[in-house]
């Protein structure tokens, strides 16, 4: 979890000085792969009782949010081509 989710910024800040805007794209979509990545490995570790609740619930929305940002960026990204 510590690998994908912090690789989410990293791509995020790397696709700010993107060849292209395929390019730009291509690393934000990189970046929702890895926020998916983590949103599973957060499943996992609160299904498997690694995490409680509380830890769950307060980092849970911030990937679906991250992840609904990502989605609408590339969306708007692609639409404008």
């Amino acid at each position: 979890m510590l690998k994908s989710g912090t690789a989410i910024g990293a791509l995020i800040c790397e696709a700010e000085f993107a060849q292209s805007r395929a390019d730009f794209v291509n690393k934000l979509n990189v970046a929702l792969k890895e926020a998916n990545e983590t949103l599973y490995w957060l499943t996992l570790l609160y299904e498997s009782e690694y995490l409680n609740d509380k830890m769950y619930e307060s980092i849970l929305p911030d990937i679906e949010e991250l992840i609904k940002l990502l989605v609408s960026s590339i969306k708007t990204l692609k639409k404008d081509v």
